[in-house]
C-alpha cells in the first residue's frame, strides 16, 4: 500500500508543539510520549538500518519505527507478528464476534477513569459469556475468548467498547468433550445484555463506593453515595448494546479479521483528507445512514483533532487485549492442546511467543524496490550517527 500524501505525524510535527504550550498541565504522560514517539516516527531522530538487495547494487536508508501502540504506522508490522504468533490457538469450530458498548452516560465518567472502567469493561464481559455459556440451560461449557478494547467511534470520538472473538463451543465441565454451539448460533444477545449491565453497574458502585472514582464539572455532584445512585438507577432500565455478528466464514478468515481490530488506532493515515493551521479534514463513515454511502468528510479545528485523537491513548502498561478461559494465562498452551486433543486435531507445533512481544523481525519483507530481489540489512546505526555505507567520502572511517 503506497505511503498516504497525509498522516498524523505531520500534523503532530506541525501544530503539536503550539498544542502543548497551550495546554499545559492537561496532557498526561501518555499523552505527551504518544506525541512524541508519533513525531520521531521513521525518521532520523530514532536512528534506522541500511538495507542492501542481495541481487543488484540498490542500497536505501530506512529509519526506525517507534513502536508506540497509537501510532498508525507502527500497527501493520505488529498485527503481522501477533498473528502469527496467535495462529496455533485457532481451533476448526465456528467463530463469533460479539460487541459490548458502553451507555454514552458511563463513557462520560470512563473519560476521567480509564484504567478503572476500561479494566471493569473487560472483566464484566468476560465474566458476562463464560457465565452464561457455562449455564447448563445455554450452552454448559467452559469457553474460551480473546477481547479487544476499542475507544473510538469513526468521528474520533469517545465510544469505549469491546470486540470479542470467541469459538463456538467450548469444552464440557469434566473437560472429556467438546459442546458445540448451534451452527450459526453462540448465545441469546438479550442475556448477555442483561448480565452484562447488571455486572457492569455492580461493579461502577463498588468503584464508587471505595472512592476510586474521579469526577468532574457537572458530575462533581455524584461523588455524594444517593446521588450516584439515584444517576445510575435509570441505567437498570434501559438496554444496553451487545451486538452478535454473524459466525466468520471459517477459522482461516478469524485472525486476519481480528488482527485489524487488535492493532487499529483511532484513525488511519488513510483517512486523512487535508490539513493546515486552521483544519483537519477526514473520512468517517455515519453509521445513522441506513442505505446508500455512508462516507463522509468531517472538519474540525486542528486544535480539537489532535485533543480527539489523545483521548484514545491508554494508560501506560494498560493491555488492551486480554484472553479468558481456556485461551487465558501461562498454561494457555497445555489447555488449546487439551481441547485439540478432545477435537481430534493435532496442534501446530510452532513455538509460542509473548503477547506483547513485537519487535519488528531483521528479515526485511519488502523486496527491492529495482528488482524485487531480496533485501538484507548491513548496517545499523543510532540516532545522531551517520551510516558508514552512505556516507559522504570524507566522512568514512579510515
Amino acid at each position: 500500500m503506497p505511503r498516504p500524501k497525509l498522516e498524523v505525524a505531520d500534523i503532530f510535527r506541525t501544530h503539536g508543539p503550539a498544542y502543548r504550550r497551550a495546554n499545559v498541565g492537561h496532557l498526561n504522560l501518555a499523552q505527551l510520549k504518544a506525541m512524541s514517539a508519533i513525531e520521531a516516527c521513521r525518521t532520523e531522530a530514532l536512528g534506522g538500518h541500511v538495507a542492501a538487495c542481495t541481487k543488484c547494487n540498490h542500497q536505501h536508508i530506512a529509519y526506525n519505527s517507534c513502536k508506540n501502540r497509537h501510532c498508525p504506522k507502527c500497527q501493520a508490522p505488529a498485527a503481522r507478528d501477533w498473528m502469527a504468533a496467535r495462529a496455533e490457538d485457532l481451533l476448526p469450530v465456528e467463530y463469533f464476534h460479539v460487541v459490548f458498548t458502553l451507555p454514552a452516560e458511563i463513557a462520560r465518567i470512563a473519560l476521567w477513569n480509564k484504567r478503572a472502567l476500561y479494566s471493569l469493561l473487560f472483566k464484566a464481559s468476560a465474566q458476562t459469556v463464560m457465565t452464561i455459556a457455562a449455564d447448563p440451560k445455554r450452552l454448559g461449557a467452559r469457553v474460551g475468548l480473546t477481547s479487544v478494547l476499542h475507544t473510538w467511534g469513526s468521528a474520533l470520538t469517545h465510544h469505549p467498547h469491546i470486540h470479542m472473538i470467541v469459538p463456538g463451543g467450548g469444552l464440557s465441565p469434566d473437560g472429556t468433550r467438546w459442546v458445540a454451539c448451534k451452527p450459526g448460533f453462540f448465545l441469546h444477545v438479550r442475556v448477555l445484555s442483561r448480565l452484562f449491565r447488571r455486572l457492569f453497574l455492580d461493579g461502577l458502585m463498588a468503584l464508587h463506593g471505595a472512592g476510586h472514582l474521579r469526577l468532574f464539572g457537572d458530575l462533581v455532584g455524584l461523588a455524594d453515595a444517593p446521588a450516584f445512585a439515584e444517576w445510575s438507577a435509570p441505567l437498570r432500565k434501559i438496554d444496553w448494546v451487545v451486538y452478535a455478528k454473524p459466525p466468520f466464514g471459517g477459522p482461516e478468515a478469524v485472525l486476519a479479521y481480528l488482527s485489524r481490530y487488535t492493532h487499529r488506532v483511532a484513525i488511519s493515515n488513510h483517512r486523512l483528507v487535508s490539513a493546515d493551521a486552521d483544519t483537519v479534514a477526514f473520512r468517517w463513515k455515519d453509521y445513522r445512514i441506513k442505505r446508500g454511502d455512508r462516507m463522509k468528510v468531517m472538519r474540525l479545528a486542528t486544535d480539537e483533532f489532535i485533543r480527539r485523537f489523545l483521548i484514545h491513548v491508554l494508560p501506560d502498561r494498560f493491555h488492551r487485549i486480554r484472553h479468558y478461559g481456556f485461551l487465558a494465562g501461562s498454561g494457555r498452551k497445555e489447555k488449546v492442546a487439551r481441547v485439540r486433543a478432545v477435537l481430534g486435531t493435532a496442534g501446530s507445533g510452532e513455538p509460542d511467543q509473548p503477547e506483547d512481544d513485537l519487535k519488528e523481525p531483521l528479515a526485511l519483507r519488502e523486496p527491492c524496490p529495482d528488482c524485487g530481489g531480496p533485501m538484507r540489512i548491513i548496517e545499523t546505526f543510532r540516532r545522531g550517527e551517520i551510516p558508514r555505507s552512505r556516507a559522504p567520502p570524507r566522512l568514512q572511517a579510515a
